[in-house]
């Protein structure tokens, strides 16, 4: 963070100093790192004590006054010896420092805003525009999917008088949170990737779920630009709603920035880039999975708007070898099996594009296996979506299901009704069973996919196939 005294951060945060038995005064500055886990406290750092839904931060503050923390930001007057601010929410508070800190940056005149927002890919994007603009210049960006009223706040917080570029993921799970993020850093360029039915359980409908993604570019100002999904069309309204300059991007005609020529393998995707006025460029892209795509044109365009030459991006995007831990993560390798553990969440969309990955990687001769799990949050949508999916894996020729978990189910009971397959789905509750299923039934040469939401918790049944198999 940027150095700030206690009395700049208490009345940043609207709260009251508490020197609290140390010999603190109001002018002292603090310039460490903030963040509400004291496992991650270092010396002169700020500990943000947060009560939960199942546990209060409060309980940890002696463990972040061990590991060095300078102060605390906390809801209540704590007996300990470090200087504290006493404020009437932490998540609040932890805005409004958010909010100043970035305000002081922003007023030196360098620092320039990413926003991105969407059902899926958030955190592609961002680890894509990250490697391109840390290229260019000082880039800071939210780590793992840091990307709610605490994640993106903290990230905020990383921001130095040395930063150029902020690269801000801002997740919902309902109306008014994305709005809430942008007035704490409002974009320079807003980015939403797609709208589909990722937690619509939680919003209350996909309606509700495209006017919450709006948030993105409603509140531009006319020289801002909102990147916008061209190929989707819950995003293409949303360019009658903002007063920022447009840009497109997707894969057909009328996108500015656009992909053609793809051709996917099992190391990744080529594709041909081109940017407005005409110039084009190759990608060797070694993301996993041809949905990548969109998220690399979207950060594409982006970085275009930034300055950044189309040359210099292609470059970061090639550089970008993983989207993210448990997201199409390729593991194994023992008899050529390879196990790809996109586990950390899970969409009908995402879910339909891991699947379609998988058959397009398919090695002559071999197999496919797909280890399922639920996809959640998705409510009233919830039955049609796992038929919808169980549909899909027998129409793509998926040689194997193994469906994991009752929530994910019906997906099972959806293939074996389809009168095409015989045995070739099976069911188990756990992901023990999963396990000793696909270790005993893989051959050489398969390709295995695990795929669940992160609350089925798959990802580590993905780690542990990887690991047997590597």
């Amino acid at each position: 963070m940027i150095a700030m005294t206690l009395a700049e951060i208490t009345a940043a945060t609207s709260g009251r100093f508490e020197p609290a038995g140390t010999d603190a005064s109001t002018e002292t500055v603090i310039d460490g790192a903030v963040t509400t886990d004291s496992r991650e406290v270092g010396a002169g750092g700020i500990f943000v004590a947060k009560r939960g839904e199942f546990d209060d931060g409060h309980r940890f503050a002696p463990a972040a006054v061990d590991q060095g923390a300078a102060l605390l930001i906390v809801e209540r007057l704590l007996e300990l010896p470090v200087a504290q601010v006493v404020v009437e929410d932490s998540v609040d508070a932890l805005g409004a420092l958010a909010t100043e800190v970035v305000r002081r940056v922003r007023a030196q005149g360098r620092l320039k805003i990413v926003g991105v927002t969407g059902s899926n890919g958030k955190t592609t994007t961002k680890n894509l525009l990250r490697t391109v603009l840390e290229q260019v210049g000082p880039t800071v960006a939210a780590r793992k999917s840091y990307n709610n009223e605490v994640g993106a706040p903290t990230t905020m917080l990383e921001l130095t008088e040395d930063t150029e570029f902020l690269v801000a993921e801002m997740g919902a799970s309902g109306v008014g949170e994305i709005a809430r993020l942008i007035r704490m850093a409002r974009p320079d360029v807003g980015i939403v990737l797609k709208v589909g039915l990722a937690h619509a359980g939680e919003f209350g409908g996909i309606e509700k779920t495209v006017q919450a993604k709006s948030e993105m570019v409603t509140d531009l100002l006319p020289t801002d630009v909102a990147v916008l999904n061209a190929d989707d069309p819950r995003v293409v309204p949303m360019a009658e709603r903002t007063a920022a300059r447009v840009v497109w991007f997707g894969l057909g005609e009328g996108a500015d920035v656009r992909a053609t020529d793809l051709v996917v393998h099992p190391q990744g995707t080529e594709f041909t880039i081109t940017a407005p006025g005409g110039e084009s460029a190759r990608v060797r892209f070694s993301v996993l999975g041809e949905h990548h795509v969109m998220n690399a044109l979207a950060a594409t365009s982006a970085a275009l708007e930034l300055g950044v030459p189309l040359a210099t991006i292609v470059t970061g995007l090639e550089r970008v070898t993983l989207a993210e831990q448990w997201r199409m993560q390729v593991m194994g390798g023992r008899d050529d099996i390879t196990v790809i553990n996109d586990a950390y969440n899970a969409s009908p969309d995402s879910m339909a594009a891991a699947l379609k990955t998988l058959a397009q990687v398919k090695r002559p001769g071999s197999r496919t296996i797909a280890v399922l799990g639920e996809m959640s949050e998705l409510g009233e949508f919830s039955g049609e979506e796992h038929d919808r999916i169980g549909l899909l894996a027998v129409r793509l020729g998926i040689s194997q299901l193994v469906v994991v978990g009752e929530g994910a189910r019906r997906l099972h009971i959806t293939t074996i009704n389809e009168g095409s397959w015989d045995g070739e789905s099976a069911y188990v509750e756990s992901a023990d069973e999963a396990f000793d299923l696909v270790t005993g039934m893989a051959r050489p040469g398969d390709t295995v996919l695990v795929k669940s939401s992160n609350s089925a918790g798959l990802r580590h049944l993905g780690d542990r196939l990887g690991e047997w198999f590597a």
